[in-house]
Formats: structure tokens, C-alpha cells, sequence
């Protein structure tokens, strides 16, 4: 029987991303995502929920992601859940679910150039070109 692993999610990047490289010299960024829900119960209050994915790219798409995604930005990723284990400092047994994505799609359009800090006065905002 076939199985599946893939995951989708559209959320706001939490963190910076972080580049580092393996001891063969391939580079890995990894960075954290938040995915909100706004849902209504029975009583009436409107509710939000967030949950936080932490997401690892790998190769051309880590250097991508590091060049590319900040803070703030929203962006769509693709991928498979894996769980990675370690023992902490403490001797505890630790582990997470990450999200190895093969997909990142930027969804924020960047500013092609600074905006001025303020339209002096006598500027008509018919002549600015955006």
C-alpha cells in the first residue's frame, strides 16, 4: 500500500531564517512560521489559534530562503513532516516535528524602491507614480 507524507501551510514567518552548513559544506536554513485560525464556538465569541511549524529547507532553497524571507513575511511551504530526537544538556530525551520543505513560495511583494518619509506640501498625489 502507497503512504504520504506532505504538508501545506500559509503563515507568517516568525523568526529570521538561519543559514548554517553541514560538515560537507551543503547549506541548511531553517526558520520558524506561524499559521492562524480564527474559528467561532457555540459561545458566540470569536476565537484565534496559532500554531507554530518550525521549517528546515536544504541546498539552493536554503540559500534562497535566508537571501530572501524575513521576519513578518507571509509565505506558502511545502514538504513532509519529519519528528528529529536528541538528549538535552539535562540527560532528557527531546524531540520535534519539523517541516523539511521542497517548496517555498514567497507571498509578500517586496518594494522595488524606498518610499519617501512624507509628501512635502504642494505635491499633487496625482503625480506620484504609485
Amino acid at each position: 500500500m502507497a503512504s504520504l507524507n506532505k504538508v501545506m501551510i500559509i503563515g507568517n514567518v516568525g523568526t529570521d531564517p538561519e543559514m548554517r552548513f553541514t560538515p560537507n559544506g551543503n547549506p541548511v536554513t531553517s526558520f520558524r512560521i506561524a499559521v492562524s485560525r480564527t474559528y467561532t464556538p457555540p459561545d458566540g465569541e470569536r476565537r484565534q489559534e496559532t500554531e507554530w511549524f518550525s521549517v528546515v529547507t536544504w541546498n539552493r532553497l536554503a540559500e534562497t530562503c535566508n537571501q530572501f524571507l524575513s521576519k513578518g513575511q507571509r509565505a506558502y511551504v511545502e514538504g513532509r513532516l519529519q519528528t528529529r530526537s536528541w538528549e538535552g544538556q539535562d540527560g532528557q530525551r527531546r524531540s520535534r516535528v519539523e517541516i523539511v520543505a521542497n517548496r517555498v513560495l514567497f507571498l509578500d511583494r517586496r518594494a522595488t524602491a524606498p518610499l519617501p518619509e512624507e509628501i512635502g506640501e504642494g505635491v499633487d498625489l496625482e503625480d506620484v507614480p504609485f
